[in-house]
């Protein structure tokens, strides 16, 4: 009987180790997600509010707009490997003038960037802009814009000519708690959770 009452706390024993293994890592797996979705939330504001500036903007420099979104996610950021982690090391952000343009009275109104200007403050992480790439940049953040009038893939077709518009991008490299692993046998963990990305059109 004495045996048998042993081997029944063994297995619980056992059983409860595999449980609380599981309820660990679903545990983990839901914290992630929630600071994945609250790094969004902070990205979609950079943008609206760097939008909001940018369009609005009377003497302020591009730089310092881009430095005052930086700093407000810097709350969110300041513990190590916290909620975020370092904006400016993780982070980058653009912001491109647009304009609506008429090669002829004629010609059907192209969107074509007139201004691009990138954080300096950013790390090295600098993904490529969906609204367009600048292929050479400037010490101060701005980017050598092509005489050629190069097209904004942003709003197509919905301006008029001399109509301008800003589109500001935040990237974040968001940084799981599973982050890739090595594995035996020369196996290991994908990368989990893609790299994060608002963009806002004023």
């Amino acid at each position: 009987m004495r045996n048998r009452a042993v081997t029944i706390a063994g297995v619980a024993v056992v059983e409860f180790a595999l449980v609380i293994s599981v309820l660990a890592l679903l545990t983990l797996a839901v914290v992630d997600i929630s600071r994945a979705i609250q790094a969004q939330i902070i990205l979609i504001s950079i943008s609206r509010e760097g939008a909001s500036l940018a369009a609005r903007s009377s003497g302020l420099q591009m730089q310092q707009i881009m430095d005052a979104l930086g700093d407000s996610a810097t709350p969110g950021a300041s513990l190590t490997r916290g909620l975020l982690g370092p904006f400016n090391a993780n982070g980058m952000i653009y912001i491109t003038e647009v304009m609506g343009y008429q090669d002829t009275p004629t010609s059907a109104v192209r969107n074509v960037v007139t201004a691009k200007y990138r954080w300096l403050r950013g790390g090295s992480y600098a993904p490529p802009s969906t609204v367009w790439s600048c292929g050479s940049w400037r010490g101060d953040g701005s980017c050598n814009v092509p005489s050629s009038r190069p097209t904004a893939n942003v709003m197509t077709g919905q301006l008029r000519a001399g109509e301008l518009i800003y589109a500001v991008e935040a990237f974040y490299r968001f940084d799981m708690f599973f982050a890739p692993a090595t594995l035996p046998f020369g196996l290991s963990t994908p990368r989990v959770g893609p790299d994060l990305r608002a963009m806002t059109v004023l």
